[in-house]
Formats: structure tokens, sequence, C-alpha cells
């Protein structure tokens, strides 16, 4: 019988959560057809059929996460579909065998559970249609609560507990609870714990988890060492507003200043080949293509979509593009292949009016450029005093990989080229 396993949908995915089915046990299946919706740590993906068939098992429910090449369900000629009553999601016994299930040591796959649906496990004698009807999500959250699930009240169809009503039982079992924690007196902390309940917990989606366990590695890692520069960018501010105005005329899209400040950081990059490298270990990977990470904030954490050979695009074709990933990426619509790759990233927070900061190398690239917002400052010109657009931005290198006299020289060679914009461009 046909095995639906977690398939690898990125190179740094470990693990899958399963958003939705959208097929059923009993549901006829043709190859190519979606069954399911994965988010993994970079995208919604969605997984589709192998095989023709009938899905007769799911094996691991919505909600739950699945590492790679373990089974979540079961393709066959329908002979041995198991519907439980009117739930038509997967038997106990074969919930509880995949949340025991681990992968075998150096092997990606991971066997079918041995109690399955026909074969109801021995603690479980009175039978699945006595068990408390719940969705797998809500199984899964009640077990990681504590919430005994034959309490609660359900509000779903026919009774059947949901997610809200795990919630809500155990929001009241909180208030029902005025312990408050407190540092042990022995101690001689003096800062009280927050009591139960008055907090709320908020699971991480998979982008936080794994953005969390990469980061924390970046900064453990490599030695960040950060550099910054003053940038008077009067000019690249009237340059825009130039291009913007020749290019309404053929009805083209207009270009930031954000995009200006790539494609001039996709030059440097070119001039300054040992700033675009990788760290590994006994060696240093000098890549030959430019392919330029954008930092992108979205409701499920941050994603980097990337712009490839950004130094052969123009100025139009990156502002086009950046335009389009920033939005599916908002929309969690990116391929994978949309956001691997890169060798260098640009995270900008100048629009949300921060005017320096420093940023967490994203690996295994070796340099990041945080851009601030461009404010007026009054500068000395001829003994004059003139206002001018200054924006900061700090360069973030791994010292294993960069040396600082390099990132200078990099940074000098971007402010050159945003201080004398058509340099940009030719």
């Amino acid at each position: 019988m046909p095995e639906i396993t977690m398939p690898r949908l990125s190179d740094t995915m470990e693990d899958g959560v399963i958003v939705s089915w959208l097929k059923q046990v009993g549901d006829p299946v043709e190859r190519g057809e979606v069954l399911a919706e994965i988010e993994t740590d970079k995208a919604l993906m969605e997984l589709e059929a192998y095989d023709d068939g009938v899905l007769e098992q799911i094996l691991a429910g919505e909600g739950a996460r699945v590492p790679i090449g373990t089974p979540i369900g079961l393709i066959g000629d329908g002979s041995a579909t198991v519907v439980t009553g009117s739930d038509r999601s997967t038997p106990a016994p074969v919930e509880r065998a995949m949340s025991a299930a681990a992968p075998a040591p150096g092997n990606g796959a991971v066997a079918v559970p041995a109690a399955t649906a026909t074969q109801p496990a021995a603690d479980d004698s009175a039978g699945t249609r006595d068990r408390k009807k719940a969705s797998p999500l809500a199984r899964k959250i009640a077990a990681e609560f504590g919430v005994d699930i034959a309490t609660v009240v359900g509000t779903g169809p026919g009774g059947r507990v949901i997610r809200k009503d795990i919630e809500s039982a155990r929001q009241a079992a909180e208030l029902d609870s005025h312990t408050e924690i407190t540092s042990a007196s022995s101690s001689g902390s003096s800062s009280p714990v927050p009591a139960q309940g008055d907090y709320e917990e908020i699971p991480l989606t998979t982008i936080q988890r794994v953005s969390a366990a990469r980061l924390t590695e970046s900064k453990q890692q490599a030695p960040h060492i950060y550099l910054t520069t003053a940038i008077d960018v009067t000019e690249l501010f009237g340059f825009r507003a130039q291009v913007n105005a020749t290019l309404a005329q053929t009805g083209a899209g207009k270009v930031s200043v954000n995009d200006l400040l790539i494609k001039a950081v996709a030059v440097a990059l070119r001039t300054n080949p040992s700033v675009n490298v990788s760290f590994a270990g006994d060696k240093l990977l000098r890549h030959r293509g430019i392919h330029l990470g954008i930092a992108v904030a979205t409701p499920a954490g941050l994603l980097v979509p990337v712009l490839r050979n950004t130094d052969r695009k123009s100025v139009s074709e990156i502002a086009a593009e950046s335009r389009d990933k920033a939005e599916r990426a908002r929309e969690r619509k990116l391929r994978t292949d949309e956001m691997s790759g890169g060798t260098f990233t640009v995270s900008n927070l100048g629009m949300f009016g921060i005017e320096h900061f420093t940023a967490v190398i994203n690996p295994p690239e070796a340099a990041i450029l945080a851009v601030g917002a461009a404010t007026d400052e009054l500068r000395l010109d001829d003994g004059q005093v003139v206002t001018r657009r200054i924006l900061r931005v700090t360069m973030s290198a791994d010292h294993r990989a960069i040396d600082g006299a390099v990132a200078a020289q990099f940074l000098q060679q971007l402010k050159d080229l945003l201080e004398h914009p058509l340099r940009i461009v030719t």
C-alpha cells in the first residue's frame, strides 16, 4: 500500500506541520492532486499525490508536526478504508502510534506504526466509538496544555471538541487558580514572577521557530563585526525622482530608494568579490553569482526572498521583482527556490523611522546590510550651513570570512555609488 510521507520541501527543512487535509479518508485520489497543505520553515506548500487510488488512512492529523520521511497517510484501492462513525479522521490507535514514532537512525523513513485502525491497542478496550469526538488539532493542543479532553464540552458539529474549546477550558482552569508563582524566598530574589493567567502563551510559527534556531546559531558561531557609515543621499533622492518621471512616460512602475540601494549593493559586490563569500570550515566559498536577499516582515515571521543575479538586472527590473516577491512572501506563496541561495542580504527598517540598527547574519552568508531611514541633517559646505539628507547603513560581517578592512572598502565603494547615483546604472 503506497505511503504518503512528509517530503523535504526546502533545503533547511527538518519537519513540517500539516495545516489542512484537502482530501479525507475514503476520497478518491488521482496522481498530481493536492492532498494537503504543509507549513515548512519558509512557506506554505502543497503536497501532491504520487499515486492513483483512495485515501485509506490519515496517520497524522491537522496541526501535527511530522519529521521528513515519516508516513502521514496511506493510499490504496479502498478496501481497507477506515472511517470512524461520522468522524472521517484517523482513529485513536494510529494517532497514538504516530505521536510515539521517531525516525530510525540513518534512515529518513519511519515504518508504519504497528497499531493500526483494524488492530486496536490493548489499552483501548472501550473502542474508538466511546472516545470523545475531537479534531486532531484539538487533541494535540490538549496534550500540550495538559487538558483532560474528556471533561471538555465540544461546540463543534455534533458536539465535536475543537481548538477553541481546549483554549477556553485552559483559560478557565487558569482563572480558577489564584496561586501566584514567585521566586523561592531562599533565592534572595525580590522580583516577582507574573501570576498564572497574567500572560498569554503564543506558540511560535514554523518560520519563527526555525529562524530562532538559525539566528542563535549565527550569533554563537559567527564572530560578528559591525561597521557603520553615514551616506549623503540628497542627490540619490533627486535621481530617483528623475528616473520615476521617465518611467511614468512609458507606463512602467516606480522605483524606490531601496531599489536603487539594492542595485548599488550588487554593483559594489561585483567590484568587491571578497565580500560575496561564505565561511566553510577550512575554506571560503567565493560565489560567482550575486544573489541578494531582501528581508520581508510577514505575519508568520521574517522571510528573505532572493533576487538572483541582481548585478545583471536594471533598477526597474529589481523594483518589479522586489514588489512581486515581497507581496507573495506576505501571502506565503513563494516557492522554496525563491528563498534559497542568497549570497548577501539587505534589511531595511527605514520605513519604520529607524535611523540605525544592527542585523544578524543570515547563514551561510557572511554579511548583511542594515539600512536606516534618511533624515535631514545640517552640514557645512564651503563654510555654509546646508541641509542634506543623510542615510546610515551598518554592515554586519562574519570576521572569519571578511576582514575589517575588506568590509570598510566595500562600504566606501557603496557610499561612493550612492552619493554619485549615475554610477549605479552605468
